[in-house]
């Protein structure tokens, strides 16, 4: 297992909970998704979200569109 901090935070959405910024991935190895540390902006909560339910933000600047879906 592997607990990574990010620096910087990245902006992230987190499917059913909202924007947020994940400060940390857990890898937990082959076979397993990653799981984000996740402070969620609205609500204050802490999540630890695995990979399939996180998207990156959009971001104008790198050309990145906001995420379908």
């Amino acid at each position: 297992m592997a607990f990574t901090q990010l620096d910087p935070p990245l902006p992230v959405t987190v499917q059913d909970r909202g924007k947020g910024f994940a400060f940390a991935v857990i890898d937990y190895g082959q076979e397993h998704n990653l799981i984000w540390v996740t402070a969620i902006t609205e609500t204050g909560e802490i999540w630890c979200a695995p990979n399939p339910v996180v998207r990156v933000q959009a971001n104008w600047t790198m050309g990145r569109p906001s995420p379908a879906g």
